[in-house]
């Protein structure tokens, strides 16, 4: 594990953030979403598409606002260069999904599945998400900026080139994740339930590294009393 130190800064890669550039949009017209469907240049505003199935979708320079994802089916679906902003759902399942070249604005989601996904320059800000399950998942240029996780589970999964920049972390569990030039420094809240061994390869500042001093305890089996 790397603490914050003289040079620290410059021996972090900081993550390549997306530049997304929306062509002119069509507004959606469609009944619902469609396994495999495929939807470029569209923009979804306010629908609902609760318990709907987009299996396997692809979702090309598309504007999503305000829409409600309860229970969807968007396992394998492919979200390239799109905005996702005030989207809103719980138990949405993007098992399997590739997300590059995205922001999520202000997210509202609670169990959403991502395990075994790859996010590829991605920018999550504000909102709230809980239990986010990204076990085995992918993550390469992402950023968590001032958004609140609630018990993310990252295990098994790798981090490379990911900051978390304003964000509030509850729990956390990073059960056998593989963590690259991942930076916590600026993150307003930093809680590990699990998997405080796993930290090798993230940068924490100095007063992070007082605040888990009895998580780091507890791993080797040092009493504090």
């Amino acid at each position: 594990m790397a603490t914050e130190r003289r040079g620290a800064a410059a021996k972090v890669k900081r993550a390549r953030r997306p530049e997304v550039r929306l062509p002119p949009l069509v507004p959606w017209q469609g009944a619902g979403l469609e396994p495999d469907g495929d939807y470029d240049g569209v923009e979804f505003r306010d629908m609902d598409f609760t318990g709907q199935e987009g299996i396997g979708a692809r979702f090309m320079d598309c504007a999503v606002e305000g829409c409600a994802f309860d229970e969807a089916g968007l396992a394998r679906a492919r979200i390239i260069d799109s905005t996702l902003t005030g989207i809103r759902g719980v138990g949405t399942d993007l098992a399997g999904a590739t997300l590059r070249d995205v922001e999520v604005v202000d997210a509202r989601l609670g169990g959403v599945q991502l395990h075994g996904s790859v996010l590829e320059r991605v920018v999550i800000r504000g909102g709230k998400i809980d239990c986010l399950n990204l076990r085995t998942a992918r993550l390469k240029d992402v950023v968590f900026d001032g958004c609140v996780l609630v018990e993310p589970d990252f295990g098994g999964a790798r981090l490379e080139r990911v900051e978390f920049t304003g964000c509030v972390l509850k729990e956390a569990d990073l059960t056998g994740v593989t963590l690259v030039d991942v930076d916590l420094r600026e993150a307003a809240e930093l809680g590990i339930a699990r998997g405080v061994d796993r930290l090798g390869g993230a940068v924490i500042s100095h007063g992070q590294l007082f605040d888990l001093a009895g998580a780091f305890a507890a791993q080797v089996g040092v009493r504090v009393i």
